[in-house]
């Protein structure tokens, strides 16, 4: 099983016939269960290439207040793990599935046991943001021998040295930070992006992802220009999603439409 998310994420860039594959996010569980499944089919028919799954916590260090608020929502829901993993399965039929979650959700119920529940419902990949490298050895070896690439983090603050050592490490795909700060809408992608792409892509060999704060079409198909390799939109489609699967698939097309 070792290499199969690998393998499939990399199929999924080498295939996405853009610029930039795309990568929407959406929250499991928001605004329900079954919606939070509509509206990932519907990401899948508009043109999305991967998945980036949320599973909802109470404390989303990383995220914003959009994504934030669908958590806290979710989880006034009712919405599990157990849930969550049930629409990622669903979802995985369709198209490569990253989950991202935060660590106390993989230690709860033991890495090996988490891991090889994400492998079950036929996930790709999983983000874990508050995971520090140096503790990445506690997951690395238990993903990679479940088939499931744990996709690093970089940022414009990440020195050189950390950037090769991170580089090294990487599987699947480097989800490029785009800005200091949380998930959120931005009015522009930022200046130094390029810059930003350029070093991380001088340490790895693995396709570069950039997202926080992508907001627009346009700030897609610049995103794409500076040299990323796949785009990932969350907080503005995750505003979308109250609005239903509709409203998230027209937005979805307009960005894979940038991106052609």
């Amino acid at each position: 099983m070792s290499g199969a998310g690998e393998e499939r994420i990399a199929a999924a860039f080498a295939t996405a016939g853009k610029r930039a594959a795309l990568m929407p996010y959406v929250m499991g569980g928001y605004p329900d269960l079954a919606s939070s499944r509509a509206i990932g089919e519907a990401c899948a028919a508009a043109g999305a290439d991967m998945l980036e799954l949320g599973i909802p916590f109470s404390d989303p260090l990383a995220d914003g207040p959009v994504i934030h608020a669908a958590a806290t929502a979710a989880l006034a829901s009712g919405a599990t793990v157990a849930g969550v993993l049930d629409v990622a399965a669903a979802l995985s039929a369709r198209l490569p599935v990253i989950v991202m979650t935060y660590v106390n959700t993989v230690l709860a119920p033991g890495v090996e046991r988490f891991v090889e529940r994400l492998a079950a419902c036929g996930v790709s990949g999983l983000i874990v943001p508050d995971l520090p490298f140096e503790e990445a050895d506690l997951l690395a070896g238990p993903a990679q021998d479940a088939g499931i690439a744990l996709i690093p983090l970089v940022a414009p603050t990440t020195p050189d040295e950390r950037l090769a050592a991170i580089g090294a490490r990487a599987r699947g795909f480097e989800y490029v930070v785009s800005v200091v700060g949380t998930t959120g809408e931005r009015t522009a992608a930022g200046d130094a992006v390029g810059a930003l792409l350029a070093r991380a892509r001088a340490h790895t060999s693995v396709p570069l992802a950039l997202g926080f704060g992508i907001s627009s079409p346009e700030q897609a198909s610049a995103a794409a220009d500076a040299g990323a390799d796949g785009v990932i939109i969350g907080s503005r489609l995750v505003r979308a999603a109250s609005e239903g699967p509709m409203a998230v698939g027209s937005l979805v097309e307009a960005f894979a439409d940038a991106l052609a």
